[in-house]
C-alpha cells in the first residue's frame, strides 16, 4: 500500500547530535578562595613611601622603597624578582624567584618552580637579622576538576616540631566549588589538628565563599555593580579568641580621571579610606590614605609616590 499518512521513514528523519558537556574548571588554590573580597578593600597606609621601579631586562626587575614613618625607625627595601620563560598564564611564570631585603637585614624570598605540566612547588624563606623565622615547603597538583596541596612548614627534627597543612578543593558544578583544609601541628608536649570545610559560589556578578570549622568562620561576599564599582563584605570569627569582627568595602573606578577609590568600615569603629592618581604620560601613581579608630581614638595617614 504506501505511505497513506505522508509520513517520512523513521531512517530519513534527522538525529540530533548528542549535547556536549563543557568540563568542569579548575577551581585553583586554597589561599585564593577570598581574593576577589580581598582587593575590594584598601591597604594600610601610615607615614611617607617611595617606591622606584626599575625593569633591568624582560626577566628581572627591582625596586627600591624609602618609608619614612612616624611609629618606628625610617627603613629601606630592596626587592628583585627574576621571571623565566614558562608562561602558563598572564599571572604565573616559572621559573620565579623572589626577594626581599631590608636595612635591619631581614631577608624574605619565594621560589616558585614547575616541576611538570599539573605539579607545582614553592619555598619560602624568612629571616630577621641572623636568624632563620620561617622556612615553608609546598607542593601542589592541579588537575582538571581539582586542586590538592600539601604544606610543610618550620620542620625541626631535633626539636621534634612540625606544621603539616593538607588543602583540597573540587568543582562539582561550574559554580560550585567544595573542599576542606587539615592543620596538624606538632611541637614537644601539644599536639593538635583542626579542620576546616569551605565552599565557593559563583554567579555572574557576585561570588559568595564560606569556610567553617572549629578554629572559627570566615565568610566573604563580592559583588560587581558594573566596571567602575565593586563591593565586599566580609565576616569573620574565633572561637579561640572569642572576637568577631564584619567589614564592608567597596571599590570605585574612575577610568577618565585615572583614578581609583577604596574604603572600608568595619564593626570595631574603623574607617578607612584609599586614593590613588596615576599621572599619565609620566609613570607616576600618587596614593593618599588615611584611617580612623573612633573606640580607640586613633588615627593615621600616609601618602606614597610609585614611579615605574
Amino acid at each position: 500500500m504506501g505511505n497513506t499518512l505522508g509520513l517520512a521513514p523513521l531512517a530519513a528523519l534527522p538525529r540530533r547530535s548528542p549535547r556536549r558537556e563543557e568540563p568542569l574548571p579548575n577551581p585553583g588554590s586554597f589561599d585564593e578562595l577570598h581574593r576577589l573580597c580581598k582587593d575590594v578593600f584598601p591597604g594600610q597606609m601610615e607615614g611617607v613611601k617611595l617606591v622606584v621601579n626599575k625593569v633591568l631586562s624582560s626577566h628581572f626587575q627591582v625596586a627600591h622603597t624609602v618609608h619614612l614613618s612616624a611609629l618606628g625607625l625610617p627603613g629601606y627595601h630592596l626587592h628583585a624578582a627574576y621571571a623565566g620563560d614558562w608562561q602558563l598564564s598572564p599571572t604565573e611564570v616559572f621559573p620565579t624567584v623572589v626577594g626581599d631585603w631590608d636595612s635591619s637585614g631581614s631577608l624574605n624570598a619565594q621560589v616558585l618552580l614547575l616541576l611538570a605540566e599539573r605539579l607545582r612547588a614553592k619555598a619560602v624563606f624568612q629571616t630577621q637579622q641572623s636568624k632563620f623565622l620561617t622556612w615553608q615547603f609546598d607542593g601542589e597538583y592541579r588537575g582538571d576538576d581539582y586542586t590538592a596541596t600539601l604544606t610543610l612548614g618550620n620542620p625541626d627534627l631535633i626539636g621534634e616540631s612540625v606544621i603539616l597543612v593538607a588543602h583540597f578543593l573540587q568543582s562539582l558544578t561550574h559554580r560550585l566549588v567544595l573542599g576542606g583544609e587539615l592543620v596538624y601541628h606538632r611541637r614537644p608536649g601539644e599536639e593538635g589538628a583542626i579542620l576546616t570545610l569551605a565552599g565557593k559560589y559563583s554567579a555572574v556578578h557576585w561570588v559568595a565563599t564560606l569556610n567553617v570549622g572549629s578554629g572559627g568562620a570566615h565568610a566573604s561576599y563580592y559583588h560587581r555593580a558594573n566596571e567602575q564599582v565593586q563591593v565586599g563584605v566580609e565576616f569573620e570569627a574565633n572561637t579561640r579568641l572569642q572576637d568577631t569582627t564584619f567589614s564592608f568595602g567597596y571599590h570605585l573606578t574612575l577610568p577618565q580621571a585615572n583614578m581609583v577609590f577604596r574604603g572600608v568600615v568595619d564593626s570595631n569603629w574603623c574607617v578607612g579610606a584609599v586614593l590613588e592618581k596615576k599621572m599619565p604620560p609620566l609613570p607616576v601613581t600618587l596614593a593618599l590614605g588615611a584611617f580612623l579608630n573612633h573606640w580607640r581614638n586613633r588615627f593615621h595617614c600616609g601618602f606614597s609616590i610609585t614611579v615605574g
